[in-house]
């Protein structure tokens, strides 16, 4: 039950992103959750390996890559998922940090966060 929670606050503020960011483009809801299933998969599985391969520049960077990552990730989805689009990889970019923020806060709001 806590995964199908997840996923729809993540399709709500993938949907809420997209209205008030200029560049991000989600035709439906529907679309939306097909988002957050598919990017819930992509940081699932690709993206440890590109944690993996990009270590020493994470390393180097303290950390800060790993939102050059999460927007690759983004940008990723929007080639699998049709009705989904954002236009470059600075909106990406602000797209996942935002995202991130988002997300953190809901979920401690509804004490579904993950050091429970």
């Amino acid at each position: 039950m806590k995964l199908i929670l997840r996923l729809l606050v993540t399709a709500a503020l993938v949907l809420l992103i997209a209205n008030f960011l200029p560049g991000v483009y989600v035709a439906s809801f529907g679309t939306a959750v097909i988002v957050a299933v598919v990017l819930g998969l992509l940081n699932l599985f690709i993206k440890p390996i590109l944690v993996v391969l990009t270590l020493p520049v994470t390393v180097i960077t303290l950390g800060l890559f790993l939102l050059v990552i999460n927007a690759i990730i983004i940008i990723f989805c929007t080639y699998i998922v049709g009705g989904f689009k954002v236009e470059s990889f600075w909106t990406a970019l602000f797209f996942s940090i935002i995202l991130s923020i988002l997300q953190s806060i809901t979920y401690k709001i509804l004490g579904d966060d993950k050091s429970n």
